[in-house]
């Protein structure tokens, strides 16, 4: 399932949940293993990537700045790779930028042409994200999980 799926015919950036992390360990059941996916006639490349509850939350956030016409950055906290989204980039056509900033520090860019309503599509896909992965375990105390009843 694509959490991200920005695409136009030459250019694509596609975030793909593949499933949970450790399903059935507590506190890592609830976060997810991803990878994001770049495809252009001139570069392409495939990382890996953990997602957290609190990333799905700060990704609904970015949503509402692009909603805005805002420029967002999203997962620049170097755990995972960062992604950026510069709403008027090139020719003003928006322009994505992955960076492998805790690896190999690769950094690539790519303008996507996006169709009108392109955020509510994202916005769909984070819901979907949400219900087929739900939010199962809670934090009581600092370092101890359990299971939502």
């Amino acid at each position: 399932m694509d959490l991200i799926g920005l695409a136009d015919g030459e250019n694509s950036v596609v975030i793909r949940v593949l499933g949970r992390h450790m399903q059935g360990v507590l506190p890592w059941h609830d976060s997810l293993d991803a990878e994001v996916v770049i495809a252009s006639g001139f570069a392409g490349g495939r990382l890996s990537m953990c997602l957290a509850r609190e990333d799905l939350d700060s990704w609904a956030h970015a949503l509402d700045a692009l909603a805005a016409g805002r420029d967002v950055g999203w997962m620049d906290d170097g755990r995972n790779p960062e992604v950026r989204i510069e709403v008027r980039g090139q020719r003003g056509v928006p322009v994505v930028t992955v960076e492998d900033t805790p690896a190999s520090g690769t950094l690539v860019s790519v303008p996507v042409r996006v169709t009108a309503g392109w955020v509510d599509e994202q916005r769909d896909r984070l819901r979907q994200v949400r219900e087929n992965w739900p939010s199962e375990v809670i934090e009581t105390a600092p370092n101890a999980y359990e299971w939502r009843r």
